[in-house]
């Protein structure tokens, strides 16, 4: 039976946390962990010139698998294509050695179709793979608004995956298991959090603890698949924290 290789956000450490030690500490971290991947994230890096160096290194000489976030939008609000924010990710993304690159669409509307040829373009440039995420926000993360982007870049003939993020359907109020039941052939990563809902908000917690039907949404992905923790990791002992979440969302696999 294949499984998945498991990765870990490096966002489930907490911000503060983690502009506090730097992302370098916590993928050496989740390397001991024996995670088989990082997605490092670009809202946490710290600016410092040596900090992507450092990262690579660590990439290169752990055999860490690396995707790299960036939560820059695709298209601005007036349906222009952002080409400067995709040519800083994809060259953050090579430095890393980061095979994959993932961002949502932002506000890609009808008039934004047009921009799609100068996306193929670009992206045939590179060696990065970019996947597309559902987000928490409507013009980006609903049915509804993926549904029409990907209708529009297979008839421009513009091939790209998807990350899956089994929790963030539920912040702008849609099924997952619905979802994934349209999106699934696309899904080439697996965020997964679970979610319970709070006085006011939604909360990200591990899939097990989950009030969503995660196992009938997971049986509905790819088996194999990189999967991705995002929830908060937290506790005096992090390590023995990250290791038995890597191991649980290993085990789950079996459950599946």
């Amino acid at each position: 039976m294949n499984t998945r290789s498991i990765f870990i956000s490096l966002s489930s450490f907490g911000a503060h946390e983690v502009k506090r030690h730097g992302q370098p500490w916590y993928a050496r971290l989740c390397h001991q962990a024996q995670a088989d991947g990082v997605e490092i994230r670009a809202e946490l890096l710290q600016g410092k010139a040596a900090e992507c160096a450092e990262l690579a290194a660590i990439v290169r000489d752990t055999g860490l698998r690396c995707v790299y976030s960036c939560p820059d939008m695709l298209w601005r609000a007036d349906g222009g294509l952002d080409l400067e924010a995709l040519n800083r990710a994809l060259a953050y993304a090579e430095a890393l050695g980061a095979p994959v690159l993932k961002m949502s669409i932002g506000a890609f509307s009808a008039g934004s179709v047009a921009s799609l040829a100068a996306l193929e373009h670009r992206l045939k440039a590179s060696g990065v793979t970019l996947l597309i995420e559902n987000d928490q926000t409507v013009d980006a993360g609903t049915l509804h608004a993926l549904s029409r982007f990907y209708e529009a870049a297979d008839a421009a003939g513009l091939d790209l995956g998807m990350t899956f993020d089994v929790g963030n359907w539920h912040w702008v109020g849609e099924c997952p298991l619905q979802a994934a039941g349209e999106f699934s052939h696309r899904v080439r990563y697996v965020h997964c959090k679970g979610v319970l809902r709070q006085p006011g908000r939604w909360v990200a917690v591990p899939l097990q603890d989950s009030i969503a039907p995660w196992r009938a949404i997971m049986r509905a992905m790819p088996r194999a698949l990189p999967a991705a923790i995002e929830y908060p990791l937290v506790g005096e002992d992090l390590l023995g924290v990250t290791r038995d979440a890597v191991r649980s969302l290993r085990e789950l696999e079996n459950q599946l």
